[in-house]
């Protein structure tokens, strides 16, 4: 049996404190009033700060003791939460990753920076204040604490010596164990806790420093604090702490009971149990292993069908009904919800405020819309670049918007919703709009289109994705090169989605993403073209119609199908993929869309349903632009997937050119 390294497992939930902590700050930012914030970034930095120093990450535990610190004293009122303390504290988050992984690095030299800017974000002086605690040496409490861990504290990761340390740090201290539930030696077991500790403590600090020692064990110990009479605490303190009776060694506990801490634990369930943390390596071998299960019953289904026996067909329709549940279940173990993804990019959009000196709010909407992790993973780098531009191009300066009669503030609406199966992720901003004039001229001085060429509104703003295509006059740290935008086409073709344009001068632009929820197995509707098998993504499918020989020979020349007092362009298969082959007497047509464009493909049989488990395309045919991948089917036989994208797409151009010919 193999265990996880401790260090990879500090390290992981290390970047999960820090996202925590960023999106504190980020939300003190906005309300620098807000106390729960406050010490919820108290509370994260503090963690961080503790499980740094058990885990060997001394120079992060050291570095990130002086931000808790800061906190501790806009906590406790003693300074106000500024702006400039939440950038230094955000830019101390980033030096705190650094630490964490590389911890052997030459970090001083950033370490001393960082530091004296937080120094001048909480005093103004650069200089480190006086402890407050001095002015009330005469001023100090005699507390008797008692508590004691969890059994199985210490196989849980919590090591008692820090909260002593911490403890010490308060004031005058005086420790003791109590070793009374120890138990003999042959029913010692060496990960279990049996320790009480009993303290003296001699502090100017009140009641609540010693909670917060606590604040992160509270709900699973047994803590006991008791007040003396402050007018004496010296005297107290002074006299010496004998141990108990019970911690005598005549007074060990004989060969039986439980000890009592155990007692702590029984009456609550382990929370760490409702969670279980996997490696994302294993999700995607059990999905493939899951993608193979699902071929092998598309096989067993295909040989029951053609058998007369009763029971092969029985045990066939189980296998297929389990297989779906297992399915079904996989993808929702994969799926993620975008926040996950969203929440980078508020620490973003802070920072390109800064950079730009723009007014800018990030509203999200749509968080809970989950979608499977491999496409989140691929989906950051292109929403980067987009709400980079957004805010450097799209967004006027606080000046320009206040000409404009807009608000000083500009905006930026990230939001996704679910669709069929796709998940459409929105970039909305409420700037100045493309600029349509600019971007035709860009794209006939590069050679794109001819001169005065007739494009819809959408077909010129897709050349904005073209690579190397840029409108900006000068070039900046954000933006300015025509390269951002060519990933993001790059990265979404990829993942066999479109991106739709929308834009009105002086109001804004809006671009909208249409993403695959999943990339591993989906439901396909299977058809026959020529003498091949094809799969159509069944989510993209509005319906099928009957096609004629008739009817085909009519729309010759002009490939148009009425479809309830619409017209909507049609493609040939059979013509596109050079089959060599007669048409059916009755060929079929496909309406497939992809958000409000639709287009029909014309083909020769219906087969129907089909899971489909996506196998990627070889390197030899990433060039292959009508099709998405590839599957297996139940006879052995390989089906190639179509990418709908693609098609509907080349279904607009031949209704745009027929239109514009006629």
């Amino acid at each position: 049996m193999s265990f996880p390294d401790p260090i990879a497992v500090f390290r992981t939930e290390a970047a999960e404190l820090l996202e925590q902590i960023e999106a504190g700050l980020l939300d003190l930012n906005v309300n620098l009033g807000d106390k729960d914030q406050v010490d919820a970034v108290f509370r994260g930095l503090h963690t961080l700060k503790g499980s740094g120093a058990m885990f060997g990450f001394e120079a992060l535990a050291a570095f990130t003791h002086h931000c808790e610190t800061a906190f501790d004293r806009v906590r406790k009122g003693e300074v106000p939460a500024t702006h400039a303390l939440v950038t230094a504290v955000l830019e101390a988050k980033d030096h705190m990753r650094a630490l964490m992984e590389t911890p052997n690095g030459d970090h001083e030299a950033q370490s001393e920076r960082l530091l004296t800017n937080l120094r001048a974000a909480v005093d103004g002086t650069g200089v480190p204040a006086a402890a407050p605690a001095a002015a009330k040496a005469d001023n100090r409490t005699l507390f008797k604490i008692r508590f004691s861990l969890p059994q199985n504290a210490m196989a849980n990761g919590t090591n008692p010596l820090p909260l002593l340390d911490e403890l010490r740090d308060l004031g005058e201290c005086r420790i003791v164990a109590d070793r009374s539930a120890i138990p003999a030696l042959d029913l010692l077991a060496p990960t279990d806790l049996y320790l009480y500790w009993e303290v003296e403590l001699l502090t100017t600090q009140p009641r609540s420093a010693i909670d917060d020692v606590f604040i992160f064990v509270m709900d699973e110990m047994q803590l006991e604090v008791t007040e003396i009479n402050p007018e004496a605490p010296k005297a107290a303190a002074e006299a010496p702490v004998e141990a108990p009776k019970a911690a005598q060694p005549e007074a060990v506990a004989p060969k039986v009971a439980a000890p009592a801490p155990a007692a702590l634990t029984d009456n609550k369930p382990n929370k760490a149990a409702e969670n279980v943390r996997v490696p994302a390596e294993k999700l995607d071998e059990l999905m493939d292993r899951v993608g193979e299960l699902v071929i092998a019953q598309s096989r067993l289904s295909q040989l029951a069908g053609g058998s007369g026996d009763l029971q092969l067909r029985a045990v066939s329709e189980d296998v297929e009904r389990l297989s779906g549940e297992l399915r079904d279940t996989m993808m929702v173990l994969r799926m993620v919800p975008v926040a996950h993804l969203f929440s980078r990019f508020r620490r973003l959009v802070h920072d390109l405020a800064n950079e730009t000196g723009k007014t800018i709010e990030l509203i999200t909407e749509g968080e809970t819309t989950e979608v499977d992790k491999s496409v989140i993973e691929r989906l950051a780098d292109p929403l980067v670049h987009l709400v980079r531009n957004s805010c450097d191009h799209g967004l006027e300066t606080p000046e320009e918007r206040l000409a404009a009669g807009k608000t000083q503030a500009g905006h930026i609406l990230l939001s996704a919703r679910q669709q069929a199966g796709e998940v459409i992720i929105t970039i909305k901003d409420d700037g100045r709009g493309i600029n349509k004039d600019r971007v035709r001229a860009k794209a006939e001085s590069s050679g794109l289109i001819q001169p005065n060429a007739n494009l819809t509104d959408q077909e010129l703003y897709q050349l904005i994705f073209q690579p190397g295509f840029s409108t900006a006059q000068t070039v900046t740290n954000l933006s300015g090169r025509g390269v951002g935008m060519d990933v993001v086409k790059r990265t979404i073709d990829a993942l066999r989605g479109t991106i739709n344009v929308a834009s009105h001068p002086g109001e804004g632009s809006e671009i909208s993403l249409a993403i695959p929820l999943t990339l591993a197995i989906i439901d396909g509707l299977l058809v026959r073209v020529g003498t091949g098998r094809y799969v159509i993504p069944l989510s993209a499918v509005e319906e099928c119609l009957e096609l004629s020989i008739e009817e085909d020979m009519r729309s010759r020349g002009r490939s148009f199908i009425s479809l309830r007092d619409s017209l909507v362009p049609f493609l040939r298969l059979r013509d596109l993929f050079r089959t060599g082959t007669k048409p059916d007497p009755f060929q079929k047509v496909v309406v497939i869309s992809t958000g409000s464009e639709r287009v029909g493909l014309v083909v020769d049989q219906i087969i129907g349903d089909h899971q489909t488990v996506i196998k990627a395309m070889s390197k030899l045919h990433h060039d292959v632009a009508t099709f998405s991948g590839a599957t297996i089917l139940g006879d052995g036989d390989v089906a190639l997937i179509l990418d709908v994208g693609h098609l509907v797409a080349e279904g607009q151009q031949q209704e745009a050119h027929l239109r514009a010919a006629g």
